[in-house]
């Protein structure tokens, strides 16, 4: 990282966290309009899981297939397009790359977007692309933006009044890096702490987050809680935050509290499955994420995101050793994920969820950014050559072409939509979707209006950017 990147940074944290006092000083949000004014559409689905493949998925290694060039020593590095064979799905006119076989078998119960397109957003790409991917707004604001699953927590409420209506899955705040920029996005904002995310980064120990500690008594516990309450008034963040967000806190705490008295904690239980069921998931953190996934979404999760996790460098970053990364990370989720749509199917629950896998960008061999932004870099690619395998591999950030897939939540079933040119640059060159657009059509699927807003700062605040966001109706049945 540069020095100017650094500064940049420093600069961005700080706009987030003066953003984040703001939020904590912030009254009740109203509706901008009245309640009879806006008109949600009607619901396809009920429940959303969102499958984050954090760091930048590569397209053309994974969702949509080019011209493929096994390594080789002195290969030019402009020849190489994907590092991945294509091959055969359920459905005729749509392939997907070598590693995904599991997912190949389940394309006729989804759609497949191949021109989902995001801005070029400069320095600190990932930290700005996740929060805007999240949020539907470009950082640094004024203004905490909600989550998208606190939209859906605030506009639709709780399928499950013990259940929290927002669970994040594998994805931890500490120890990774960019921890201020993931808590950034990783909240319910101006909503208020009760629509924030439940975190649960290790899956296979959520049962620990709704127990009481081992060994205390009912009434010892219910007594601390009380004490925890009052810890809370008297916090010294309390002369920053709104009665509104004081109030928000506790009911959070009000919730956590049934939760743990509920019969509905045995969801977070994962000893609680068949054997045979959890050898099928378990390919690692991520493969027990969607399976708790799918046992909280049938006991009534609103939203759940499941994440292979955003650190630096690590997992789909994948600026050195691609290839070989890529080919791990495949058989960490190729198995969970087809595992997901089968079992959502199998319990009738599909066509009421809606399942989104998605990243913040894709990436390619030779263009970070948008392609045409960097000529030096076009220029130097064109004279190099692969020398060792780590090199082989789509390590470019690239924001021209990327690939979403949708499932459940009455999208269209075995159905492609939009296309990314075959040779470089690989630019969506047919029917682009905008971050605006896609949350537009996801909060569609959901039944809520893309142009729902909220009164914040005086002004209104909406659900896709300033309320522009147009859903992409044809990938509906």
């Amino acid at each position: 990282m540069t020095f100017q990147e650094t500064l940049a940074r420093r600069d961005l944290l700080k706009q987030m966290g003066a953003a984040t006092l703001a939020a904590m000083a912030s009254g009740t949000p109203q509706l901008w309009a009245n309640p009879g004014a806006v008109q949600h559409p009607a619901a396809k689905a009920d429940s959303c899981i969102l499958i984050w493949l954090a760091g930048g998925m590569a397209a053309p290694d994974t969702f949509d297939p080019k011209r493929y060039l096994p390594f080789e020593k002195g290969l030019e590095v402009e020849r190489i397009l994907s590092t991945f064979p294509a091959i055969d799905t359920a459905v005729d006119n749509i392939k997907v790359t070598e590693g995904m076989e599991n997912i190949a078998g389940i394309m006729d119960r989804g759609t497949l977007i191949r021109s989902a397109v995001q801005p070029d957003l400069g320095h600190i790409l990932h930290s700005r692309h996740q929060y805007h991917w999240h949020t539907g707004y470009v950082p640094p604001l004024t203004v905490a933006a909600p989550h998208i699953g606190a939209w859906m927590a605030k506009v639709l409420g709780p399928l499950n009044p013990v259940i929290p209506p927002f669970i994040n899955i594998g994805q931890r705040l500490e120890g990774v890096g960019e921890k201020e920029e993931l808590k950034a996005f990783t909240t319910g904002g101006f909503f208020g702490t009760e629509y924030g995310p439940m975190n649960l980064p290790y899956p296979e120990d959520a049962v620990r987050s709704v127990q009481p500690p081992k060994g205390m008594e009912p009434g010892r516990f219910a007594n601390r809680y009380q004490h925890y309450r009052r810890l809370i008034a008297q916090s010294p963040q309390q002369e920053w935050m709104s009665d509104y967000q004081q109030e928000s806190m506790l009911r959070s705490m009000e919730a956590a509290h049934r939760l743990l008295q509920s019969e509905e904690k045995q969801a977070f239980d994962l000893t609680l499955e068949p054997q045979e069921s959890r050898e099928k998931y378990d390919t690692g953190r991520f493969g027990r994420g969607c399976l708790l996934a799918r046992r909280l979404v049938e006991s009534g999760a609103r939203f759940v995101e499941v994440t292979t996790e955003y650190v630096p460098f690590l997992h789909w970053d994948t600026h050195e050793n691609g290839h070989t990364t890529v080919r791990r990370l495949k058989q960490e989720v190729d198995r969970p994920i087809a595992q997901l749509i089968l079992d959502l199917e199998q319990r009738g629950l599909l066509d009421r969820t809606l399942v989104i896998i998605a990243s913040e960008f894709s990436r390619d061999m030779m263009i970070e950014g948008v392609p045409g932004s960097n000529a030096k870099d076009q220029s130097r690619a064109k004279t190099e050559t692969l020398s060792e395998m780590k090199h082989y591999g789509l390590h470019r950030h690239f924001t021209g072409g990327t690939s979403v897939a949708m499932f459940g939540g009455g999208v269209k079933k075995g159905f492609l939509y939009g296309r990314t040119a075959d040779e470089r640059p690989l630019l969506a060159v047919e029917n682009p979707v905008s971050v605006e657009d896609l949350h537009a059509t996801i909060f569609t699927a959901m039944g809520i209006s893309p142009q729902t807003a909220y009164e914040v700062e005086k002004r209104p605040f909406y659900a896709t950017k300033d309320g522009h966001g147009r859903p992409v109706m044809d990938v509906f049945s």
